[in-house]
Formats: structure tokens, C-alpha cells, sequence
């Protein structure tokens, strides 16, 4: 009777939980979002970080074919990315393809990882990694969720800064849903809004410092001109770039982990400015992710120009389950349909 008390007792807090923080990001719809975040955000044991252990050194013959492969015959002389280090051991990248579900625990809005509950969303996962083994049967899958742990909002809370932080207690609930199925890897997002990225990106370093945790930047929330988030497209430069990948690098020398999956997401021009800068590091593998939605031309264009153009190391693609179908051929891109890209995108990432 004890036990079951706790239970609930811990099951009411995350609910009165849910609805405080969901009344602060969204403020005009207070009771309806209350409603539809509750089986979600489950309170849960805390997780430690593993022993240091010997990782796999990387295969750099190996490693360069399918560099070569992933270029899928281009002939603009841009793929594979040249002069690009060799990953120290451990690397999860080229040797797997990310599959990954994105979203926030504490809205249904912003993508499938938060709309659904955690075994019925892993078991769509499941269908759409499947379709990638089919498509791809060279390159294994590797389950993912990418968590958005800082959340840009129309608010701008006590700071001023536009941007809410997650609570440990819901990236440790994301951590304990990663954890239903065999070796799957978590990603921790960024919209820094007002705020920066160099203040925080430091707040996720315990989280960071877990060999199966990786780090995405979303710069359409980067709002340097001062404007509200939502308002206009964002940026980041090289150089803010290059401060995560500095930090990520430091990180994984420090502790003995294997290399970082560093995503970063685009799909304007200005973006990314001065990406002929960017620095890449053997310790954190790159990927530029093409983050817009739409028809399939308009993303096959997307891509072209901004990620095949502006080559960095790796690339990503994101396919939004509900604003891909808003206008015709209301189709969302199928694995095969990706596989023809050049490059063939190494991160795949569904909203």
C-alpha cells in the first residue's frame, strides 16, 4: 500500500508539473495543452554514466569507402569532404545510418518524440527503421531520439532570454524511454533564442559527458538581432560553431568517450554564415541537417543549395510527418527516394 502511494504520489506531481511549465511556454492555451501532455513525462530513476572503457579503433581504409559511397558518384569534386580528420576509436559514423524520432516531452506540437506514448512511439519507430534496412541493407540502423532540451518561446520568462530549460527530471524520463530498446542514443537540441550558445550549452555537460549522449543546434532560434523567436529565421556563425565542437572535443578526450554526433540544422542561406570556417575535430563528427519542410521538390532543392553546396562532413535530412503532406503531392519522401540524394544523408530525423 506504501509503494502504491509513492506512485501515485509521484504520478501527480509530474502531471501538476506538466501543467506549470506547459501554462509558462504557451500562456494563451493553458488548459488544452495540460490535457495532452500527461503519460509522457514520467518521473525516473537517475542514470549514472558507465566506466571508461576501450573503444574500437576506426578502420580508415574501411572508413573511406564509405565516405566514397555516401558520395554516391557526385562529380562536383565536393563529396566526400577533403581533408577531413580520420574519427578517433568509437566512432558511430559512416558505419551506421541514425534513425531518429524528435520532439519535446511537454508538447505535442513540436514532433512525433512527445505526441505519442513512449512504447507506441517506439514501436513506429520501429516500422520506419525497418524500411531503412530494407532500403539500405549495408548500413545498420542506429535508433536515436533527439531531444529538444532547450525550447524557444513566445514568452520571455524572468530573463528576458525567450527560452525555457528543460527540467533534469524530463531529459532523465527521455533517457529512461531511450533505454526500452537495445543501444539506442539520445541527442539534447538547443534553441538559444536571446541567449547563447556558449551559455547553454555548459548546463547539459553531465548529460553530454554519457557515451551514448549527443548534441544538436538548431539555428533558426538563434535570435542575435534581438527579435522574438518565431519572428524571423535565425543564425549561428562558424565561429559558435566551432565553440560546441571545441567543447564537445574537450569533453571526450577528458573522459575517455568515443567521438560526439554533433547535428546542425539548416535550411536558409544565413543560417550558417562563413561555413568555409567551420573546424572539424576527430573527436566530434559534423552533420549538417536539412531541417525544412514541404513537397519533395522543394526539399530536394533545399538540399541542394544549402547542404550539397556547403559541404562540412556529414549530412542529415528531416521528414516531418504532418507539414510534409500540407500541400501536393502530399508525399513524404520515402528511403529509396533518399537514397538517390548526393550525398546519401547518414542522419535521418522524423518530427
Amino acid at each position: 500500500m506504501k509503494k502504491n502511494k509513492q506512485q501515485l504520489f509521484l504520478i501527480a506531481m509530474a502531471v501538476i508539473l506538466t501543467g506549470f511549465l506547459t501554462s509558462c511556454t504557451n500562456p494563451q492555451k493553458k488548459t488544452t495543452e495540460s490535457k495532452k501532455t500527461t503519460d509522457s513525462t514520467t518521473i525516473v530513476q537517475k542514470d549514472t554514466t558507465p566506466p571508461a572503457v576501450t573503444y574500437t579503433p576506426t578502420d580508415t581504409a574501411l572508413y573511406n569507402k564509405k565516405m566514397l559511397a555516401l558520395a554516391n558518384g557526385d562529380t562536383t569534386g565536393r563529396w566526400p569532404v577533403k581533408k577531413q580528420p580520420y574519427p578517433i576509436a568509437g566512432a558511430l559514423l559512416p558505419n551506421v545510418r541514425v534513425v531518429c524520432y524528435y520532439g519535446n516531452l511537454f508538447s505535442k506540437r513540436m514532433g512525433i518524440l512527445g505526441q505519442l506514448p513512449p512504447r507506441e512511439m517506439l514501436a513506429k519507430l520501429d516500422t520506419e527503421i525497418k524500411k531503412w534496412q530494407k532500403a539500405d541493407p549495408t548500413t545498420p540502423v542506429q535508433p536515436a531520439l533527439h531531444y529538444i532540451a532547450v525550447v524557444a518561446q513566445g514568452s520571455p520568462g524572468k530573463d528576458g532570454k525567450f527560452r525555457y530549460r528543460m527540467p533534469d527530471k524530463q531529459i532523465d524520463s527521455v533517457m529512461h524511454i531511450s533505454k526500452m530498446r537495445k543501444n539506442m542514443i539520445v541527442f539534447l537540441d538547443v534553441q538559444v533564442a536571446q541567449s547563447t550558445i556558449q551559455a547553454e550549452l555548459p548546463l547539459l555537460e553531465k548529460y553530454l559527458k554519457m557515451p551514448y549522449v549527443h548534441f544538436g543546434l538548431d539555428p533558426e532560434f538563434s535570435m542575435k538581432t534581438g527579435k522574438k523567436p518565431g519572428t524571423t529565421i535565425g543564425t549561428f556563425d562558424a565561429a559558435d560553431i566551432n565553440f560546441c565542437s571545441n567543447y564537445l572535443a574537450k569533453l571526450v578526450r577528458d573522459n575517455n568517450l568515443p567521438p560526439k554526433i554533433f547535428i546542425v540544422h539548416r535550411f536558409t542561406q544565413r543560417m550558417i554564415t562563413n561555413y568555409k570556417n567551420i573546424k572539424l575535430h576527430p573527436e566530434v563528427q559534423l552533420v549538417m541537417n536539412m531541417d525544412g519542410w514541404g513537397e519533395p521538390e522543394l526539399k530536394k532543392g533545399t538540399y541542394r543549395f544549402f547542404i550539397n553546396k556547403e559541404p562540412v562532413q556529414f549530412t542529415g535530412f528531416k521528414l516531418f510527418y504532418i507539414n510534409d503532406l500540407k500541400k501536393g503531392p502530399k508525399h513524404m519522401m520515402t528511403p529509396d527516394e533518399l537514397m538517390k540524394l548526393k550525398p546519401i544523408p547518414i542522419y535521418i530525423q522524423y518530427q
